[in-house]
């Protein structure tokens, strides 16, 4: 559905993006995952087709998109400032979009307007951050388009609105395999929708994988001994962050969970307790392992 490869961008001879690849399915939600200046907007606007790559191939449902019409059409993005007409009421921005997509569903309209309660009558620019976001979403889906891109999109919604947001994207993702593409800082939103994710470094990926198979692979795991537990740190294990908390080791492992229970258990630990791992504690120890600065980050 979105393919991604080798994808290249310089701007005033600054490398944003450098030999990107990565692929989307269709009826997927991936979560592009990435440190501050990482590229990612930059990149979701080349998918997008706003942007050009300086080199590379990209390819959204099958057809290149930038400066194609007929492939736009199928394709929404949602910027993390979205911008509206000047002075225009929602009815008078779903008119505008009712003409610019072939998509648009006049009956899916007024049925999320009973989702959002939003006045269709009130100027945008009259709402609050968060309502101008609900609008955006109202609209967007309103299109039913093929590719749903957004760029932190839950930003200045409430804890209640953030769930029908994400309930109302699950049900589309399920009823027409829409395929969509998230970038957010807040990775406990990402973790509770997406499949899939992806963690962009300093221009590359860094590593993509099935959101599932990620977790199955890194650990956190704490483990008291009789004895010091230095041979333990010197054995095979890939251990990503380590802290003493009294006599108790608290450790972040990566590898495959049976292996690292098999090496642990060699040592004959007193206390081994296997923790739940969240993906905001992965993508920090991952980063960490580049370099990205995680001090004073508690586990």
């Amino acid at each position: 559905m979105i393919n991604v490869r080798g994808i290249h961008k310089i701007f005033d001879k600054n490398k944003i993006l450098n030999d990107v690849s990565f692929t989307v399915a269709q009826g997927s939600i991936y979560g592009l995952l990435g440190s501050n200046g990482a590229g990612k907007t930059t990149l979701m606007r080349i998918i997008a087709g706003i942007l050009k790559p300086d080199d590379g191939q990209l390819h959204v449902l099958e057809e290149s998109v930038f400066e194609n019409v007929s492939i736009k059409k199928r394709i929404v993005f949602v910027p993390d400032a979205p911008y509206y007409l000047p002075q225009y009421t929602v009815r008078q921005m779903a008119n505008y979009y009712r003409d610019l997509y072939e998509g648009w569903d006049e009956d899916h309209y007024v049925k999320l307007q009973e989702s959002f309660n939003l006045d269709e009558n009130k100027k945008i620019s009259q709402f609050s951050k968060g309502m101008q976001r609900q609008v955006a979403f109202w609209l967007s889906l309103s299109i039913k388009p093929d590719v749903l891109i957004l760029d932190e999109p839950f930003d200045g919604l409430d804890a209640v609105m953030r769930k029908k947001v994400r309930s109302l994207i699950i049900q589309d993702v399920a009823d027409r395999e829409m395929t969509v593409l998230i970038s957010s800082h807040n990775l406990r939103e990402v973790e509770d929708i997406c499949d899939h994710v992806g963690i962009l470094h300093d221009g590359r990926i860094l590593l993509e994988r099935d959101l599932d198979e990620l977790k199955a692979d890194v650990h956190k795991v704490q483990v008291a001994f009789k004895e010091e537990d230095e041979k333990l740190l010197e054995s095979n294990l890939t251990i990503l962050h380590q802290e003493k908390r009294g006599s108790v080791l608290l450790m972040i492992v990566k590898g495959e969970e049976q292996k690292v229970i098999t090496e642990i258990q060699k040592y004959s630990p007193i206390v081994f307790d296997r923790l739940q791992l969240t993906l905001e504690e992965i993508f920090i120890y991952e980063m960490g392992g580049v370099g990205y600065a995680i001090d004073n980050v508690l586990v």
